[in-house]
This record gives C-alpha cells, sequence and structure tokens, in this order.
C-alpha cells in the first residue's frame, strides 16, 4: 500500500502477544465479522452507545461504515485511531484511542471491544497498555480518559490494573434507560509507575503530525 496520503496506515503497535493497526479493507473485513460473531452477552448492553444491537449482518456493516467514517472525518482537531487488533496474525478486537484539541488540552480517550472467543485472556489490558504506550510515550499526552459502566467489572478491572483512578460519575442514556457511567483518569506519573507492558511503536514519526502534535 502506498502511503503517501494517509501514512497512518503504516502505524504498528506492537506487545509480547498482540499487533494493533489501522485496518485496510481485508482486515477490516475480518474485524467486523468478529463483532457479527458477538463481543457480549445479548441480554445486557455494556456499551454507552448500543451498536452491537441488530441482527449480525447489521452489526457487521455498522463496524465496517463506523471505521471507515473514522478515517474520512479525522482531523487534527478531533480524531479517532481505530485499530484492529490481531493475535498471531488473526483479528481478535478493536482498540481505539481519540483525541479532541489534543495539541492542546493533551488528553486522550480509549474504548476497545473483544470478540467473545477472545476474551479472558489478558488481551483488553495489553491492548489498552499499547494504545497508552501510544498517547504518553509517542504523543506526550498528559492525561489517559475512560469510562464504563458501572456494572461492567472487565472494563473497570482493566483501568485499575494500569492505574486508572476515579474521576466521578456520569448518566447516560442506553437503549432508552439511564444508565451510571464510572469516569477514570490516569496521568502521565501514575503511567509510567504502573506500566509493564513492553510496547514498540513503528512508523509514527511519518504521521505524528496527523495527531495534531
Amino acid at each position: 500500500m502506498d502511503l503517501r496520503h494517509w501514512p497512518l496506515y503504516g502505524l504498528r503497535l506492537r506487545t509480547p502477544r498482540l499487533e494493533l493497526r489501522l485496518p485496510g479493507p481485508e482486515l477490516l473485513d475480518e474485524l467486523a465479522s468478529v463483532a457479527a460473531n458477538g463481543v457480549h452477552d445479548p441480554d445486557r448492553m455494556p456499551f454507552s452507545v448500543a451498536w452491537t444491537d441488530g441482527k449480525p449482518d447489521e452489526v457487521a456493516r455498522a463496524v465496517f461504515q463506523h471505521l471507515l467514517g473514522t478515517v474520512a472525518g479525522w482531523s487534527v482537531r478531533d480524531w479517532t485511531l481505530s485499530l484492529a487488533v490481531l493475535h498471531e496474525g488473526e483479528v481478535v478486537g478493536r482498540q481505539d484511542l481519540m483525541g479532541r484539541d489534543f495539541g492542546v488540552r493533551r488528553e486522550a480517550e480509549t474504548g476497545s471491544w473483544l470478540g467473545l472467543p477472545h476474551q479472558g485472556r489478558g488481551f483488553g489490558t495489553e491492548m489498552r497498555a499499547a494504545a497508552l504506550h501510544l498517547a504518553f510515550a509517542g504523543l506526550g499526552a498528559r492525561y489517559a480518559v475512560s469510562a464504563a459502566m458501572t456494572d461492567n467489572p472487565r472494563s473497570l478491572g482493566v483501568s485499575r490494573r494500569l492505574g486508572y483512578v476515579d474521576d466521578g460519575l456520569d448518566t447516560g442514556v442506553v437503549r432508552g434507560a439511564p444508565v451510571t457511567l464510572r469516569r477514570l483518569r490516569l496521568d502521565r506519573a501514575r503511567w509510567e509507575e504502573r506500566r509493564n507492558v513492553d510496547v514498540t511503536v513503528e512508523g509514527l514519526d511519518a504521521c505524528r503530525a496527523e495527531f495534531g502534535v
């Protein structure tokens, strides 16, 4: 692939078990299929946006279109880096890193999901650690923030293991009902104290300006 016009396709994050990268059409199709095969118990909704509601083909299409939309809508003032997560060459989930006026605020937000067969193996912590390394070590972030429903112990557990601290509560609306979200925040000093996953970054210099830094 010629990366002159969109060098973000050359960005790679690697941990001991995972590789994270912006998916081209083939990988994006795999990612959509992972989502279509399920990412949570259908009786509960762990996300603040109910994007998994719908038939499998509808979920797959929504994932495909959403990720293409993050590329089409990218600007240095408002960006979403939506990376496919691969284990031994197989797509297992998605890790997002988002910035709003990042060049000024130096604050990034994370979000992620894993396919059901790949949960419970520590991948969630490892892929979030990769995104945090990009944010802090690669882009010079001062803070990383996240949020999860108060009844989503897996997501909250990942945040706790990586050093996030409570940052208050929010109320959201999911499936027409109110839900309580716990906000979490991680500053640079605490990230440096708690980091314990080896992460390497490739291809950042070519696309650093795209993040507003």
